[in-house]
């Protein structure tokens, strides 16, 4: 027996020991085993739940009984030893619990807990229909049927009390029974069955040197005389087949799609000794056909090879460095990636890139594969769940070497990262805004720390925060201000949508913007149209007393999807019929869309140019990957004109025939409550500027904006970040805000306003007092309802922290977390956002 530490999958702040029994070992491989990140089913008050076995402990006398594990889950470990310190730092540093943060790394579907059912006991039929008498509630019926309730619905029952005691007395009675089963993971390893000729067989025909099929006279002296003819198909066809691929097997399926009588006969050769059956794990792929890929480049730019000059060194020298790659738009930053890359495998090391959606992973994967072939994995949410089980396995057994993947890939099992590219760094995309709130680009520094690994933070604009770190020598600064090709930077004309300088224009697209789609469409090039909102309109108001009509479940306007037909609701996902009556006034007048998103304006630029070719890119048509994909092949292959689309055409994409970029509204995110606003704006407005001008001929973008003179836009009209840079270090340093201070968000949501309301003014109250008795210097801001102040039925306030000392902030999370259940009604939940970035 051994004693272990183990992390569960359940909100507990510290890891607990188990005693692991030696007659589960033997399903360890191995003479001297270590479970050091493998799964295990313990037992957790009255269930059993899934932990992860983070060390081998010394067995000491505890005043405690120490609980036994029920059952191992894995045959080997599901990540690599070295991933245990940057697990527990992330899991101290974000205050989420060491269990959730192993589960949330794992592929889904991989943390089985442990049930109830409820049985029939044999021949007791008759007493459990006398205990209910002719109403015979459902659940009885389905027993008296199935002799079984499945966990699921057992569950149910069990936790109504009323027939938990009435199940339980029954039980007593000996009518009952109730057994404890385990969820089966909800992915698993797919394999396959192949079939190959018997050794001694293939010995015999290479010795008669049969080749010819099965009426050669070579034959004859090699089988047995009383094979059927079905059993000799069946070894023809297997032979053709081994001929055909080269291979020594024959994988199942394909034998019985050359023969379908092979089915039986095969087994029978199986029971003749004459073949034998084999299994092997496939391994399910995402990759289709990928995009095509930009040919590698015969030299380098200068720019290029400046920076590499640099980054080659610090690879060969394995050690942690962070460098923050700044170039402008169509500088050459993938090749930088990729030759870095090249050099890392050449080390013996592995590759892990991080991008901050799936949209940019498509288009960075098809340059990897490119030049890595089978050596390259996906990881991201984007993929079935069978598919992403198989590429964290390819990457766990090393057989992978090149990771690519949204912020969850952060995770992949590489046991030797030396490169860590994190693109498009700046990106809000990198932070997860739900249970385990971390952010995927600051992690990737530390896991890059942990392992001696260069990280490589690249961007066009960085984020404000990475640009002064590189400032003060936290990074490592290096520079492209070039692009490739000695191309310029598009022209940037900036149009003013205020009424006095409208001249009473109606629709979308001002003048300027009109002329310049028609010429372009002329000219047989394409132009690309930015709305970072999706659906038709973000209102739909009634004519009678114009109110709004609002989701059932938080307190926001639907959004009309007139494609759909429907009334959605971007938060909880809630949805409705777009033919609706007021539900305040009752009106069944007409109801007015307010606004416009994407698909008003795909449907204008269709009326401004019925000849053209125009498709839409949002999350809304991208959803599914294969679409998603066969979109931008046909951009690539020149069969659409306008492509019109939220951010998620903004950043990455290489259109060389892409010469218009037209930005229909460019305010929308400076009027969010966000410090970040005017960063966020320029950074957008950059990005989807740089997407123009990118081939042989030259670019141009219009903006229209409300606000011509905000100096976002200005700036990013001139290509001048370091000029926004400055501005926003000016504007940080009071009231401050990151980079100056550190933030922590604690928001607190619940079902029921007044006890969330009363929650957050004792949460208030209490950082407030620890304040004063840590004489902390901590500003405490709120609390105040959130500025979505209801969503998915909960009601939401939340209190931000600031503090230039980090640790003065970790001590008053940890303060918190202690008295928890002290200040937060157990009808509310708690979240701690550590350097939050959705301010709503």
């Amino acid at each position: 027996m051994i004693r272990v530490e183990v992390a569960v999958a359940a909100p507990l702040d510290q890891p607990l020991v188990y005693d692991l029994h030696d007659e589960l070992m033997p399903a360890l491989p191995g003479t001297a085993p270590d479970p050091v990140g493998l799964r295990v089913l313990v037992p957790l008050g009255g269930r059993g739940v899934t932990g992860y076995v983070l060390a081998v402990v010394a067995i000491e006398e505890t005043a405690y009984t120490v609980r036994r594990v029920k059952k191992i889950l894995d045959r080997s470990p599901l990540f690599h030893s070295n991933m245990l310190p940057f697990f527990r730092w992330a899991a101290s540093y974000y205050h989420y619990p060491l269990g959730l943060v192993i589960k949330a790394a794992l592929p889904a579907g991989m943390a089985p807990q442990s049930g109830r059912e409820i049985l029939l006991a044999p021949g007791r039929e008759q007493e459990l229909r006398q205990s209910f008498g002719a109403a015979l509630p459902p659940w009885v019926s389905d027993l008296l049927g199935g002799r079984r309730l499945p966990a699921a619905a057992s569950g149910r029952l069990l936790g109504v009390k009323a027939t938990r005691l009435r199940i339980e007395g029954l039980v007593d009675q000996g009518v009952l029974e109730l057994q404890e089963t385990v969820e089966a993971d909800a992915v698993r390893e797919k394999i396959e069955t192949l079939f190959s000729l018997a050794p001694q067989l293939r010995t015999d025909l290479e010795r008669h040197g049969t080749e010819a099929g099965l009426d050669d006279a070579g034959w004859s002296q090699v089988l047995p005389g009383d094979l059927k003819r079905s059993e000799r198909q069946t070894l023809a066809a297997m032979t053709a087949l081994m001929d055909e691929s080269g291979a020594n097997e024959v994988p199942a399926r394909e034998l019985f799609t050359r023969y379908a009588g092979a089915r039986k006969a095969v087994l029978l050769l199986v029971e003749k000794g004459l073949v034998e059956r084999l299994s092997r794990r496939v391994y399910r792929t995402p990759f289709g056909e990928p995009l095509p890929p930009a040919p590698q480049p015969e030299h380098l730019t200068p720019g290029q090879e400046e920076v590499l000059a640099v980054i080659e060194p610090a690879l060969a020298a394995r050690t942690y460095r962070t460098f923050l790659l700044h170039g402008i738009t169509g500088c050459g930053k993938t090749e930088v990636y990729l030759r870095a890359a090249e050099r890392t495998l050449a080390l013996g090391r592995d590759v892990l890139v991080l991008v901050p959606e799936i949209a940019l992973a498509t288009q960075i994967e098809a340059q990897f594969l490119a030049r890595f072939g089978d050596t390259v994995v996906l990881l991201h949410s984007g993929l079935t769940g069978a598919e992403r089980f198989d590429q964290w396995h390819l990457a766990l057994s090393g057989r992978a070497k090149v990771v690519i993947g949204a912020r969850s890939a952060l995770f992949a099992p590489l046991a030797d990262p030396g490169l860590i590219v994190v693109d498009e760094e700046h990106d809000s995309g990198f932070k997860q805004d739900d249970a385990f709130r971390y952010n995927g680009r600051d992690l990737a520094v530390l896991r890059g720390r942990c392992h001696d690994a260069v990280v490589l933070l690249g961007s066009a604009t960085p984020s404000v925060t990475s640009y002064y770190h590189a400032s003060t020598g936290k990074y490592t600064l290096l520079q492209m201000t070039e692009r490739v090709g000695d191309r310029s930077l598009p022209a940037v004309t900036v149009v003013d949508l205020s009424r006095k300088s409208g001249g009473g224009e109606k629709g979308l697209f001002r003048r300027e913007l009109r002329q310049a789609l028609v010429d372009n469409l002329a000219a047989g090039q394409q132009s690309l149209l930015l709305l970072n909102r999706r659906g038709f309109a973000p209102v739909l108001l009634c004519q009678d007393c114009g109110s709004p009509v609002e989701c059932l479940h938080c307190h926001v306007a639907l959004t009309l999807h007139r494609a759909q037909g429907r009334l959605v609701c971007h938060y909880c996902g809630y949805s409705i019929d777009q033919r609706v009556i007021c539900g305040h006034c009752r009106s069944t007048g007409a109801m007015v869309p307010v606004g416009f998103g994407t698909e008003r304006v795909e449907e204008e630029a269709r009326l401004l140019l019925p000849a053209a070719r125009i498709a839409r890119l949002d999350s809304d048509t991208a959803a599914d990957r294969k679409v998603f994909l066969k979109l931008l092949r046909a951009m690539h292959d020149r069969e659409i004109d306008v492509l019109v689309g939220t951010q998620m055409i903004a950043k990455g994409h290489h259109f060389p025939h892409v010469t218009l970029v037209g930005v229909v509204w460019a305010d929308g995110g400076l009027n969010m409550p966000d410090f970040r606003a005017a960063e966020k704006t320029f950074q957008l407005i950059t990005q989807v500027t740089g997407r123009a001008g990118r081939g042989e001929a030259p670019g141009r973008v219009i903006i229209q904006t409300m606000r011509p003179d905000h100096y976002s836009i200005r700036l990013a009209q001139q290509h001048r970040y370091e000029e926004l840079y400055r501005q926003e270090l000016e504007l940080r340093r009071n009231p401050a805000f990151p980079p100056f201070v550190r933030l922590v968000a604690l928001h607190i949501q619940g079902e029921r306003e007044e006890e969330v309301r009363q929650g957050a003014q004792r949460l208030a109250g209490f950082c407030r007092e620890e304040k004063k008795r840590l004489q902390a210097g901590v500003e405490i801001l709120g609390p105040a309802p959130a500025p979505l102040e209801k969503l998915n039925r909960n009601y939401r306030w939340q209190i931000l922290l600031k503090a230039a000392d980090l640790d003065q902030l970790h001590t008053l999370c940890r303060q918190l977390q202690e008295h928890r259940s002290e200040l937060v009604p157990a009808s509310c939940r708690l979240i701690i956002d550590v350097d939050p970035e959705n301010m709503m």
